[in-house]
């Protein structure tokens, strides 16, 4: 939109000699104007957060008061990759954090068990050696489900326990979004 569009809009608002044709392609202009700043916006918070801004910051800045409701605002704005609603993809983000939050403490219950095979994948993968220096040994979860592809070909009997790994992951998010389910129905 051009700044003369702006100021068209604004002339129609506040001018004395204003007929009706300026008001309504002053609206019109209001109405495009009005959608690409809601195309903004959500691209803006998005490029704050890649930035390391946290939601507490990004909350006053979007006028509203607490960090769960500016994001909350974000993934009612995001385009949607599906038919989610705005409260769907809110759902579904918070429901994924919650499976990651259940595959963490699962992770740290098992955190021998993760770092010795990952000790042992860490000598035919490179990614996962990196993992194990992290000290959260969540960190080792995703790189070692990924690597189970190039560990098949080199070591299956390897390869079949990072999938007895990854099978369990995904057991644990399915009963959390389980719970999580029925709790709702409530």
């Amino acid at each position: 939109m051009a700044s003369g569009d702006y100021e068209n809009i604004r002339h129609a608002v506040e001018g004395d000699d204003v007929g009706v044709g300026q008001v309504l392609t002053a609206l019109v202009l209001l109405r495009r104007l009005r959608e690409e700043l809601a195309a903004w916006e959500p691209q803006l918070i998005a490029s704050a957060r890649a930035m390391g801004t946290s939601w507490a910051e990004l909350a006053p800045a979007l006028g509203l008061a607490s960090r769960q409701a500016a994001e909350r605002r974000y993934l009612r704005l995001r385009p949607s990759e599906g038919d989610d609603t705005a409260e769907g993809r809110v759902r579904a983000e918070r429901d994924k954090r919650a499976a990651d939050r259940a595959v963490g403490r699962w992770a740290r219950e098992n955190a021998g068990s993760l770092r010795s095979l990952a000790g042992q994948v860490g000598r035919v993968d490179v990614v996962v050696r990196r993992a194990l220096e992290v000290d959260d040994v969540v960190a080792l979860v995703a790189p070692l489900v990924e690597s189970l592809g190039r560990v098949r070909v080199e070591d299956p009997e390897l390869a079949r326990e990072i999938q007895a790994l990854s099978d369990r992951a995904a057991e644990v998010r399915r009963d959390t979004q389980v719970l999580r389910d029925s709790r709702s129905r409530r």
